[in-house]
């Protein structure tokens, strides 16, 4: 038998460490963070830009930098000749006016998801206005990239062309230019790429008149003249049988 001595319900017991461990709270990592390899990208172009870089930001790991009107084009040689960005992904223009409710205020309600904003709101990096253009470039053997962004005067509707330094920007500042109405000083030839001749208006400003073939033709548009033994013909047809 193993002798035991029983314990004094008197006397004081040491506490005893708890076998549970402590729960850890774990911080879910920010997906917008930048790596090292974008982190020295974004580092090396504001460098060389300096004070042109009006603001800068992240988005899902890459950053985004909005520039001065007047060194855009500049911004197109840093990235391609400095940092070694050789592909350019796309140009694009932006609208940053609320779209206007079909039948004005007291149209329906928004169906859309998410909500669209009824207030003026900016992306990342901010604007002076509701006109942008924006560009990503990347490069095709160190796997970083960024996107530029510049502010598009509303009056004068100007922007310095990437064709010099991107020849691939040709068709994506022609559609800019026919969808938006900016016009890239320095492209070769802005002409219609999607939209006939003569075509008015500029289908991704916000304030489109989405309605504008109903109330006006649409250019281009022919009359098509019925078929021989069509509809049109075939009720002549059976008034003369009934006769």
């Amino acid at each position: 038998m193993t002798d035991v001595t029983p314990t004094d319900p008197g006397e004081p017991q040491e506490p005893q460490e708890s076998t549970t461990a402590t729960a850890v709270e774990e911080v879910a990592p920010d997906p917008h963070a930048l790596d090292d390899a974008h982190a020295e990208l974004l580092a090396r172009f504001e460098n060389e830009l300096g004070a042109a870089v009006l603001d800068t930001g992240k988005a899902f790991g890459m950053p985004i930098v909005r520039v001065q009107r007047n060194e855009w084009r500049r911004a197109a040689e840093v990235c391609r000749y400095t940092l070694g960005l050789d592909f350019l992904s796309y140009v694009a223009g932006i609208d940053w006016m609320p779209a206007p409710k079909e039948g004005g205020d007291d149209g329906g309600s928004d169906t859309s998801s998410p909500v669209q904003p009824t207030e003026t709101t900016y992306g990342i990096t901010g604007s002076d206005g509701r006109y942008q253009v924006f560009a990503r470039v990347q490069s095709t053997h160190g796997n970083v990239g960024i996107t530029l962004k510049v502010d598009v005067d509303e009056d004068a509707l100007l922007v310095q062309s990437w064709v010099p330094v991107y020849p691939g920007a040709d068709w994506h500042e022609r559609e800019t230019w026919e969808m938006y109405g900016f016009v890239f000083e320095g492209h070769p030839a802005l002409r219609h790429l999607y939209l006939p001749t003569g075509f008015e208006g500029h289908p991704l400003r916000k304030d489109y008149p989405l309605l504008s073939r109903v109330v006006k033709p649409w250019p281009g548009l022919v009359d098509v003249e019925a078929m021989p033994g069509g509809d049109d013909d075939a009720e002549p047809a059976a008034a003369e049988e009934a006769s």
